[in-house]
């Protein structure tokens, strides 16, 4: 039997793993009981597992039965703090907390891969690494696994590295996407703490009110991006936080705020936080106020190999079809800590269309308490990150588009 027709054997056990860790979300670094679940669900393959000393990560390698180079493949598990609202039977048993991102997809998936290479152990030309991941959401779990020698758990390093994402909107159910070179945005965070002096809300004249001046801040930051930055470069700023008072009567001593901002350039991004910063601190002086307001750098940009992209979109094409395929127009602007891989090791990320409707332009997106994932794509996700290895696996880099044709 091939590779997908293996995957659609275990179809219904990879829905069961999935809607068992949907109902148990965990968010950052330490997933105690998503942990205990995976290694649960790991048990009875030929794997070498070690566990994160600092976060509950997991890394298992999968020896084949030749030499050759070690792959990476990596699911990531942890969860987002949103309280779920998407109506389904296996909701969220943990209040505040939900797999809004589809994580739970990913994890079950890599699962379904390492049981679909295991079974051919014998016949793959190295070894695959698997990458089980938490704290992708804004945890920078990737790079706390690296710095634990994930990239080099085969004993030496890894030489390409996949991962899937799958999308409750934009795409239809089952297509994949992808593009080469830039395919997700770098991220950065933007806090800002603007100081007065509080009172009466009757006799503003005697306080120094932070709120206002807050309020200028959000808007004249997006006007800077219109006037500093060209028009075809995508930035992108959005406030999610504002907190400011206890009272409608009284005028607290501090407003502050919170923004994510996304760019495909790091020199934008060093710009932008030089004029950010810059900007709200002369806002709150303009106010005889103090700010206290700083810019930092999370994720970097999410890069496709040229290559590897071509090689991950052929496979595509071969193993389901060229419709399953389509290419993406334009880079996301959300962000990926799989960056931090793709960074180190040629790779390729590929989206994945989890659609639960028949219309992807109106369905809740990724991050949304309304968000349905429909798992019926487990199989098909976890065929490819397993042929990705298979055929990865003793190809030199100059042969991929050759071989994958």
């Amino acid at each position: 039997m091939s590779l997908r027709e293996d995957a659609a054997e275990i179809q219904d056990e990879l829905a069961g793993l999935r809607r068992d860790l949907h109902q148990i979300p965990e968010e950052g670094l330490h997933l105690p009981r998503t942990q205990e679940r995976v290694l649960a669900a790991l048990e009875a393959l030929p794997l070498e597992i070690s566990t994160g000393a600092g976060l509950s990560s997991i890394t298992a390698v999968l020896r084949g039965g030749a030499p050759g180079p070690a792959v990476l493949l990596r699911g990531d598990m942890d969860a987002l703090p949103i309280t779920e609202s998407s109506g389904v039977d296996y909701h969220s048993r943990h209040d505040g907390v939900m797999h809004a991102c589809g994580h739970d997809l990913h994890t079950a998936g890599l699962v379904g891969a390492a049981r679909l290479l295991a079974a051919r152990r014998a016949d793959l030309a190295g070894d695959v690494v698997l990458m089980f991941q938490p704290g992708e959401e804004g945890y920078n779990g990737a790079g706390h696994m690296i710095d634990e020698g994930v990239l080099a758990a085969a004993g030496r390093p890894v030489e390409a590295a996949y991962g899937l994402h799958v999308l409750s909107s934009i795409l239809d159910r089952g297509v994949f996407s992808a593009r080469p070179g830039p395919l997700m945005a770098g991220s950065a965070g933007l806090f800002v703490t603007v100081v007065g002096a509080g009172g009466h809300g009757s006799r503003p004249h005697v306080t120094l009110d932070p709120v206002p001046a807050a309020c200028e801040m959000v808007t004249a930051l997006q006007t800077m991006l219109t006037r500093r930055f060209d028009a075809f470069e995508p930035v992108v700023l959005t406030v999610g936080t504002f907190h400011a008072g206890t009272r409608r009567n009284v005028i607290p001593d501090e407003a502050s705020f919170e923004a994510t901002v996304r760019a495909f350039d790091p020199a934008v991004h060093a710009e932008l936080g030089r004029h950010a910063v810059q900007l709200c601190e002369q806002i709150a002086a303009a106010h005889g106020l103090r700010a206290e307001a700083r810019y930092e750098l999370e994720y970097p940009v999410t890069v496709n190999d040229p290559d590897e992209h071509e090689f991950a979109a052929a496979t595509v094409r071969e193993l389901f079809g060229a419709e399953r395929f389509v290419d993406m127009r334009h880079p996301m602007t959300g962000s990926e800590d799989f960056s931090q891989v793709l960074g180190r090791v040629p790779g390729a990320f590929v989206f994945l269309g989890a659609c639960a409707t028949d219309d992807p332009e109106t369905a809740p997106g990724n991050h949304s308490p309304r968000a349905i994932f429909d798992d019926s794509v487990l199989a098909d996700g976890a065929a490819l990150l397993a042929e990705l290895a298979v055929r990865r696996l003793g190809q030199p880099a100059d042969r991929l588009l050759k071989s994958a044709a």
